[in-house]
């Protein structure tokens, strides 16, 4: 799930580099490189690296240097086999069939075999892991079971054989095996345990390019360590020495460590991308993409001032973007008008969202006065602090105020607050929210963020507990995404894909898009070579050489 840390989404990125792009080797990569050094960065505090439950970008740069699964994706979203030799599905998609590479092994020495996969999938599947992100595994046969207790196994998952993986889905989904990218589809030893083993938790042993050095010290640090036994090509480096840094001020933390030589890739304050640009770019240290999501405004579709679109219609138009992306960005960032966003160049639609092209104050106003949204009317506008939001919100809520008179009442609170608001049934009004692919189709936009299956309402509370937290529900866009997933030609799923993005932001304003999502880093390339960055937004370690 691309549920956001206080800087971060979990999501991932895309290439498409900007004018700089640190993405591609530079001349200087040509030169003889060697083995050996330490790495080093800063992270916030990560939820989890146990693969069962992690769910955003530092969190997954760990887990993606223990573990490798059935499938990579490259920076600009082309899927290939990691582990898998085939992936084939039957002519109707309700079943995939994966021939693992054989003779491979975790760093403890212990086989990578069907087994462990069927293994790591149960593990975050079953009730008692209470896993964020199980719900990439919902389609596998068995799955509802798993989590409502009743049963103890995948009901849809076979192995005739130590390299032979059969999935058997519970409904037909032609592109499953984009999902197995995401870490919750990684293998574990036996000696992983269930997901609640705290000694596991702390310190996975993968089969990925790197192992840890000694349990993940919270708060303070975790190191990793080139793993020899890996199966696919080495790492490089000896080590990398990640320190975790106070969430309040991370990314000037990071940044000011990258200007001391203390880190060799850093985030930096959005007030300060001006300056790092012109003193990095001319040393070619300057990384600046744009990534494969959205920043958008999430408002609750089910109740309160937001219920009808006429009324979010309104906001939409009332806000003014360009002067946001020029005025607080500074240019770095761009005005999103869809919800897929244009690193998926087929599915991508310019202005299918025809209110966030350019604000219109009268129609703003006419839309508003129809939903009953009168001057004066109460709006709650909740944000996360510590991930530099404050100055976009305030300018939204101003020109809300401006434009319809409305009294937006803005609430800055800790991430993991905000998340369990958004969920509560008494929840009202709007929050600031983001979304980056876990896996590279536009479905991982539509169907997580406003399918109504999505919603997970909690028959006892009533409370939402999937990610469907502005709770849109509309049975004509849910029949498109089944007939998206069931759609075996990928030009013709992404049409009706695109329909699914008409109807829902087009025409319903489910969702009111702000802005893409760039991605600048600043990193150390006078001393590492091959120094780019990957598909979830974080350094590609296993590449990295010295100089």
């Amino acid at each position: 799930m691309a549920a956001t840390a206080v800087l971060a989404v979990a999501a991932c990125s895309n290439g498409g580099g900007s004018s700089n792009d640190g993405g591609k080797p530079t001349a200087s990569d040509n030169a003889p490189t060697k083995d050996g050094g330490t790495f080093r960065l800063g992270i916030v505090e990560p939820t989890a690296i146990d693969p069962y439950n992690v769910q955003e970008s530092e969190g997954t740069l760990v887990a993606q240097n223990l573990f490798t699964g059935l499938t990579s994706v490259d920076v600009n979203g082309k899927i290939s086999n990691a582990l898998a030799e085939s992936r084939t599905s039957n002519d109707d998609c309700s079943q995939w069939t994966f021939k693992i590479k054989g003779g491979t092994t975790f760093s403890n020495g212990e086989a990578v075999d069907t087994a462990a996969f069927i293994r790591g999938w149960t593990r975050a599947a079953a009730k008692d892991a209470a896993s964020d992100v199980a719900y990439h595994l919902n389609e596998i046969d068995g799955f509802k079971e798993l989590q409502d207790g009743s049963a103890t196994a995948f009901k849809g998952l076979s192995a005739p054989d130590a390299t032979t993986l059969v999935v058997n889905l519970a409904i037909k989904d032609c592109e499953f095996d984009l999902r197995t990218f995401h870490t919750v589809f990684s293998p574990v030893p036996k000696e992983a345990g269930p997901a609640g083993n705290k000694t596991y938790n702390d310190q996975p042993i993968g089969n990925g390019p790197f192992k840890m050095e000694g349990p993940w010290q919270h708060n303070s640090k975790i190191t990793l360590v080139r793993n020899d036994k890996y199966a696919l090509a080495k790492a490089h480096l000896d080590r990398v020495e990640i320190s975790i840094l106070n969430s309040a001020n991370a990314d000037q933390l990071e940044y000011q460590g990258f200007q001391a030589g203390q880190f060799d890739w850093a985030r930096l304050p959005t007030e300060q991308l001006s300056v790092a640009k012109a003193t990095y770019g001319p040393k070619n240290e300057w990384f600046d993409w744009d990534a494969n999501g959205m920043n958008y405004l999430l408002p609750i579709t089910y109740q309160g001032p937001l219920k009808s679109k006429e009324a979010r219609l309104a906001v939409s138009y009332a806000i003014d973007r360009d002067a946001i992306v020029s005025g607080v960005f500074k240019g770095f960032r761009h005005t999103a008008t869809s919800l897929v966003p244009p690193a998926f160049k087929d599915a991508f639609q310019d202005g299918v969202c025809a209110s966030c092209v350019k604000q219109d104050k009268e129609k703003a106003k006419a839309l508003a006065a129809q939903a009953g949204l009168t001057p004066g009317t109460k709006l709650y506008f909740g944000y996360n602090t510590g991930g530099g939001h404050e100055a976009w919100v305030q300018a939204v809520a101003q020109q809300l105020k401006d434009v319809l008179g409305l009294d937006v009442q803005i609430e800055g609170i800790p991430f993991k607050e905000l998340l369990k608001k958004e969920n509560t049934n008494s929840a009202t009004g709007m929050y600031r929210a983001a979304w980056g692919a876990d896996y590279p189709t536009p479905g991982n936009f539509l169907a997580p963020l406003l399918a109504t299956s999505s919603i997970g309402e909690d028959p006892a509370t009533h409370d939402a507990t999937g990610d469907n937290r502005g709770r849109y529900s509309n049975p004509a866009f849910d029949a498109l995404l089944q007939k998206a997933t069931a759609t075996k030609d990928i030009a013709e799923r992404t049409k009706i894909y695109q329909q699914a993005e008409k109807l829902a932001i087009g025409e319903d304003q489910a969702l009111i898009p702000l802005f893409t999502r760039g991605q600048q880093r600043v990193g150390n390339t006078e001393k590492w070579a091959n120094l780019t960055y990957d598909f979830n937004e974080n350094p590609s370690l296993a590449k990295v050489s010295q100089k």
